[in-house]
């Protein structure tokens, strides 16, 4: 193949948003990833937004068993996965039913015709073709028989009618990699890597792919293609990748048993979608990480708050549900103040409601989620590669104030991808701690002894005692401990002491300031976000300020304990606005806390926010201000 292109029109683009969308089983998720990372390849800044079904396998053919794959990629800074698709890869009826509602008019729609018969339009409730009809008349419309085209290209292999078809995706992947210039050897590597047991079966899928692009050098039907360049002025020097959420995760946790120079020990039960932080770590045994499948969820902690007593970083990975169980082992490890991280990686709920769509609606379980006062700070990513950084941070906390940390991911994050600038080594934080390793109180008899809940006077962390060093026998468990000598006490006052001094140590662990964006200072209204919610945000506030409004923006990593200045920060403004994908768990906190009127903004529909209706809701409030 040649990046070439002969005779035909090149129109050049700052930006395109393109959707594979087909059946569960026509393989577009691996489509959408492998167009991501030649993109990622090419320079371009890439938002994506993987969306399928939650069954393994949901019947072939339904609405409810359509899978998509949305990439957005420009030759500047963008922060979304894009409102609506400029192109639709439709595979079948399905497909296009679920999906062209989101297709504004005008844009390109890309149908696999072969899988338009009777059967398969009824199906979806189709009474005639909808490439017949009129129905589609807005748009442009290319009818390509890709299962035919696929199955024509693939004759030498000798396959059946039906195993070449299974190629039609890297036909339709070779088709919009000669649309948009992208790269192609990457791809080709990647087949021939995946299939190396079966190189038939890679090179079939080469051929399909080399076809593809072929088809569309020379056929009339496609007159133009497009150039999105490189985003040079979007990223500062360095070494770049493609990453999801949860890989960026996954790394984060590696680094910081690296940085703590700790083993790093997962306890986890599989759960969408925070599996593959387990599938992933568990290749690194390497960098002195141990996994631990476990028979299920309250297992998974036990065994991760098992290895933070023995002197490791101990994770456990999880979501909504998972937490649910979790609870009681997370307020034991807020008892006995061990390092711990629970990372929570938030699905549509309640119960096991949506488990491959995205929602915020963990926030007040992780806050409140366990019997007594069982304070924990809370990390929230912004972004997909942020979940790196949050991670290092998380363990940060845990590792200097003794104390269990949530992560609090989601869906949107772990499955979205982004460019990441692999940092140096040198920039990460150190995060060292030094065990105990001798008595640290002397008694009124001058006995030198071990006291497991002395604390520090600027944390307020316990001594961390590695079980089995000599001389640092302690008690261990769930019942109040007696302040200082960790004695069983059931002393009124002594509870009332530990219980505050607990919530003391969250309260006073070190978070920066919140930054405010308010660029000439004369808006009145603020938007405040937490999480997964920031691209949108930010994508929203940027068109505001385009049509000429001010807003101010400010967005929460730390949701417990708070900044310090946040409640001078709501107060300076007239009104705020808090965008949830739940029904409203952060403005609860706000107006509790800071008994500021903040105004709601909730959508739980198991997406994101699209930046355009966030841009007129926040139009309203500042109209209505």
């Amino acid at each position: 193949m040649t990046s070439e292109v002969n005779s035909k029109e090149v129109k050049r683009l700052d930006r395109v948003i393109i959707r594979f969308a087909g059946d569960s089983g026509d393989g577009m998720q691996l489509t959408g990833d492998r167009f991501t990372s030649e993109t990622a390849s090419f320079g371009n800044d890439l938002s994506t937004l993987p969306n399928f079904p939650a069954e393994i396998r949901a019947p072939a053919g339904t609405l409810p068993g359509v899978s998509s794959f949305q990439v957005h990629f420009a030759d500047h800074d963008i922060l979304t996965p894009g409102d609506a698709p400029n192109v639709l890869v439709a595979m079948n009826p399905a497909a296009l039913k679920a999906n062209i509602g989101d297709v504004p008019r005008g844009a390109e729609v890309i149908v696999n015709t072969d899988e338009f018969t009777k059967r398969a339009m009824a199906k979806v409730g189709y009474e005639a073709s909808p490439l017949e009809d009129g129905s589609l008349d807005g748009y442009s419309v290319h009818e390509v028989p890709l299962t035919t085209l696929t199955v024509e290209a693939l004759k030498e292999f000798g396959l059946s009618r039906k195993d070449a078809g299974r190629s039609k995706n890297m036909f339709a992947l070779g088709l919009l990699s000669w649309m948009y210039h992208r790269p192609t050897e990457g791809t080709v590597e990647f087949l021939r890597t995946k299939f190396a047991k079966k190189p038939d079966i890679a090179e079939a899928n080469i051929s399909a792919f080399q076809a593809g692009w072929n088809f569309g050098e020379t056929t009339e039907d496609f007159a133009v293609s497009y150039e999105v360049a490189p985003a040079e002025s979007a990223f500062p020097a360095g070494t770049y990748r493609s990453i999801s959420g949860n890989l960026a995760l996954a790394y984060g946790l590696i680094a910081a048993g690296q940085q703590a120079d700790l083993p790093l020990f997962l306890g986890s039960y599989p759960i969408t979608p925070a599996s593959d932080i387990l599938h992933e770590l568990s290749r690194h045994k390497n960098f002195g990480v141990r996994t631990f499948q476990a028979e299920d969820e309250i297992a998974g902690i036990g065994a991760a708050l098992g290895a933070a007593f023995g002197g490791a970083l101990g994770v456990t990975t999880t979501s909504g549900p998972g937490v649910a169980l979790k609870a009681e082992t997370v307020g034991l490890a807020v008892s006995l103040e061990l390092p711990l991280l629970i990372v929570d990686i938030q699905r549509g709920g309640p119960s096991t409601g949506l488990p491959t769509k995205t929602e915020q609606a963990d926030l007040l379980q992780a806050m409140f989620g366990r019997n007594g006062e069982a304070p924990v700070p809370i990390v929230a990513p912004a972004t997909p590669s942020d979940c790196f950084t949050a991670a290092l941070d998380a363990a940060r906390i845990a590792l200097t104030y003794r104390t269990p940390v949530m992560l609090l991911s989601d869906g949107y994050l772990a499955n979205g991808s982004e460019p990441w600038r692999i940092p140096e080594v040198d920039e990460l934080p150190d995060l060292r701690v030094q065990f105990a390793s001798q008595p640290n109180h002397t008694t009124a008899d001058g006995t030198e002894v071990f006291w497991p809940y002395k604390r520090d006077p600027q944390t307020l962390a316990r001594p961390w005692a590695i079980p089995g060093t000599p001389g640092l026998e302690h008690r261990i468990g769930g019942i109040e401990k007696e302040d200082g000598s960790g004695n069983i006490s059931y002393s009124p006052s002594n509870h009332d002491l530990m219980v505050r001094t607990r919530q003391a140590k969250v309260d006073g662990v070190e978070v920066p300031d919140i930054e405010v964006d308010d660029p000439d200072g004369k808006a009145r209204t603020l938007v405040l976000g937490w999480g997964s919610t920031y691209g949108p945000i930010t994508a929203a506030v940027r068109r505001v300020r385009r049509a000429g409004d001010h807003i101010a923006q400010a967005h929460l990593r730390y949701v417990n304990p708070f900044p310090a200045n946040l409640g001078e920060v709501l107060a300076a403004y007239d009104k705020v606005v808090v965008p949830e994908m739940n029904l409203g768990q952060l403005a609860t906190l706000v107006r509790a806390k800071y008994l500021v009127d903040a105004f709601s903004y909730n959508q739980v529909n198991g997406m994101p926010f699209k930046a355009e209706q966030l841009a007129t809701a926040l139009k309203e409030a500042i109209d209505n201000g």
